[in-house]
């Protein structure tokens, strides 16, 4: 144990030693001056999670997109980011003045006094508008003609439960559970994982909190995983592929799942599923796992909800049988759209086509809410896509139950789905669903804002 937790430390030594022979500055972000704005090549998950909060004002880097992880979770802190920002680290240099503006996109360094006075003005609207949307805080989400939706929140660590509610969220409807074995330096124990879902129901009372199980793979590294390096990871053996090929590991996660349940609305959602059998595999080991706690006397509760996220196009394609299957499903709209449209999330290069628009994406999304819908399953969705104010009335035409989005989106996500009608939004999906390009679906939706 004394080893182990001294290897953080060997890996600063290491770290500052490389940044010696090298001629870099080694910057500690967890620790950073007051309204630092945070400029690098790429901004990692971990890196995010480390982040000084309180005192950065912007993040600029030059790689990945709008749904990347690091974009997902700067969102969640409410700090302003803009991604793929070419030479950034070349162009800005240490000590400039830098605004960043995350609504437009835009990054100025050493700006002239006029433009620095216009972003002032435009910082103190915003945290008007802000103000303006408490007026939604402690109301139920409604339509415009009363129909009650859920409205709940992404998060990515029992702390994060504290920060939703405190924006009102009615519920978690995302807890992604990989972040507790990225911070830890060994596999999580039982009771480790039991005490982090336990604290996130407790905190959510009787709210439901939809916890996703391990994620891992892709651009979310474990070293003490030892998973092998593949030649296209994010379409290699990760989530529940991983999972069920490693059932002693799996059953820690799914024991400590079922424990906490016993203490609030807890259900559990299996990652990038593609088959029946995938989910068939994990429903017939949460049962063995609750044989296992009937034998050790632990409580749970015996008729926790298994669902699905439905972020494959093969899911969306068999979208009918996993209804049958399942107890709920959230839709992953951030990966949806990128192997429906073949177009890496991250790659500014083909950031055109990776929009929620694409015709191809929309028919997928009223495809796989309708099944569930028919099938009379709850039907989420906890994509970025959920808080998109162009997109909310194509959502709620199609019949989406729950909205899972980053917890500071909470209030202004209410107001919107209170401005549409049932009658509204379905009159304007009509026409938007006859569109052929995703412009011309863009364009429709921001001519219909309120």
């Amino acid at each position: 144990e004394l080893f182990r937790e001294r290897a953080a430390d060997v890996a600063d030594v290491k770290t500052g030693l490389l940044a010696d022979l090298l001629g870099k500055q080694v910057v500690d972000l967890s620790s950073l001056p007051e309204n630092s704005i945070v400029v690098v090549e790429e901004l990692t998950p971990s890196m995010t999670a480390d982040i000084d909060k309180e005192n950065v004002a912007g993040i600029v880097t030059e790689t990945g997109g709008r749904t990347s992880h690091s974009a997902i979770i700067a969102r969640a802190l409410e700090i302003p980011a803009v991604l793929s920002v070419a030479d950034a680290t070349k162009n800005i240099k240490s000590g400039e003045m830098v605004i960043v503006d995350g609504t437009l996109g835009k990054v100025i360094n050493n700006p002239e006094d006029d433009v620095l006075e216009a972003y002032r003005a435009k910082a103190k609207s915003y945290a008007e508008e802000k103000a303006a949307l408490e007026a939604y805080r402690g109301k139920e989400t409604v339509t415009g003609d009363g129909e009650k939706v859920l409205l709940v929140a992404n998060i990515g660590n029992p702390d994060d439960a504290n920060v939703a509610a405190e924006h009102d969220a009615e519920g978690v409807g995302l807890f992604r559970s990989e972040f507790l074995f990225m911070d830890a330096k060994e596999l999580p124990t039982e009771d480790e994982q039991f005490a982090a879902y336990q604290k996130v129901a407790l905190r959510m009372k009787d709210e439901p909190v939809i916890i996703r199980t391990l994620d891992v793979g892709g651009d979310k590294e474990i070293p003490y995983l030892n998973l092998k390096k593949e030649e296209n990871p994010f379409m290699g053996f990760r989530a529940v592929r991983y999972c069920p090929n490693n059932p002693e590991q799996y059953k820690v996660q799914l024991t400590a799942l079922l424990r906490a349940s016993a203490f609030g609305d807890v259900k559990i959602m299996l990652p990038l599923v593609t088959t029946l059998d995938e989910v068939r595999q994990a429903k017939a080991l949460v049962e063995e796992c609750k044989k296992d706690l009937d034998e050790r006397g632990v409580a749970y509760n015996k008729d926790i909800e298994v669902g699905t996220m439905i972020e494959t196009p093969a899911a969306s394609l068999i979208a009918d049988d996993l209804a049958e299957e399942c107890d709920f499903f959230s839709i992953g709209t951030n990966d949806l759209i990128g192997y429906t449209m073949c177009a890496d999330r991250g790659n500014d290069r083909v950031s055109y086509l990776y929009t929620v628009y694409q015709p191809a994406v929309l028919r997928s999304l009223k495809r796989i809410i309708e099944s569930g819908r028919e099938k009379g399953i709850m039907v989420g969705m906890c994509g970025e896509a959920a808080a998109d104010p162009l997109l909310i009335p194509v959502l709620l035409s199609f019949g989406l139950n729950e909205f899972s989005v980053s917890a500071p989106s909470i209030l202004r996500t209410r107001k919107i789905i209170s401005e549409w009608t049932k009658e509204e939004a379905d009159a304007l999906t009509e026409k938007v669903m006859k569109l052929k390009t995703a412009t011309e679906v863009k364009v429709m939706l921001q001519a219909a804002q309120k």
